[in-house]
Parts: C-alpha cells; structure tokens; sequence
C-alpha cells in the first residue's frame, strides 16, 4: 500500500508542476505570439489558467492526502520530511485557492469594464490600470507555486537516495 500512496503522490505533483511548466513556457508564449490578437490569446491563456488551477486543486488535494498517509505511518525520523511537503503543499493550495477564486474573476470583470478587449483601453482607463496590477499579481502568485512545487520534487528525489556509510 505504501507503494501505491507514493505513487500517487508522485503523479499528483508532476501533473500539477508539470501542467505549471507547459503552461508558463509554451502555452502562453505560443498563444500571444502566434494567434492573432491579444485578445483572442488572452482568451485562450484566460481559460486554460482557470482549467489548470482545477487540475492543481485536484492534484494538490491528493497529494496532500497521500502525503499525510505516508507521514501517519512513517517512523519519527522520517516525519520531517513529510510535514515540509504538506507544508508547501498547504501553501500552493491556498494561493491556487486564491488566484481560481479571487484574482481570475476579478481580472475579469476589470476586462468587461474596459469594454472587452482589455489592450484598447487607454493606459490610465482604471480598470485596465487594476487588471495589469491583477495580471502581475497571477504571475507572481503561479511563479510561486512554480518554485514551491519543484521544492515538494526535489524534496521527493531525495526520499530515494541510498545512504552512503
């Protein structure tokens, strides 16, 4: 049983970060250089961030439980490690919680108020000077989540290293 508890803890968080990874390096840059405008790419990148925050709300919460089983069951000295990973994975939950929940749909209503194409509204329109400081806010909160996931899988390889004597 533990095997198969790691195993989702494994898939759960490579999926998440990974699908982070896809989004941040080829998704979007794709979508805003090579669709035909901002808006309609900003639409694309806008739909997939919400599909992908579900994903790692998913993906968070299974490896979240999954970790806590393994921690129930690891020996002392092995608890450490377990509780630095649901930790961050606390924290990724929560600021994913926070982007789904709060800075997405107010990015979206900013948009409506600017009249729909968020890149023709004058650069001192209020709601498109709060959807820039929103978008800025996203980017910073997913890099975030970025990192701490890679620090869940680096934490994760060295779980397997032999131990040298």
């Amino acid at each position: 049983m533990p095997t198969l508890i790691r195993i989702l803890c494994l898939l759960s968080i490579v999926v998440w970060v990974g699908g982070i990874v896809f989004f941040a390096f080829v998704l979007a840059p794709v979508a805003f250089h090579l669709l035909p405008s901002q808006h309609i790419a900003g639409i694309v990148v806008g739909g997939t961030l919400r599909v992908l925050d579900i994903i790692g709300l998913v993906c968070g919460f299974l490896f979240w439980a999954a970790t806590a089983l393994l921690w129930r069951e690891s020996p002392a000295e092995h608890k450490r490690r377990y509780e630095a990973q649901i930790l961050l994975a606390s924290i990724m939950l929560l600021a994913t919680a926070w982007l789904h929940a709060g800075i997405l749909p107010a990015m979206e209503v900013d948009r409506t108020a600017a009249g729909g194409e968020i890149e023709a509204a004058a650069p001192t329109n209020p709601a498109k000077m709060h959807f820039e400081k929103l978008h800025n806010r996203s980017e910073q909160i997913e890099g975030a989540v970025l990192f701490m996931g890679l620090g869940i899988v680096i934490l994760m390889a060295r779980e397997s290293l032999p131990r040298t004597s």
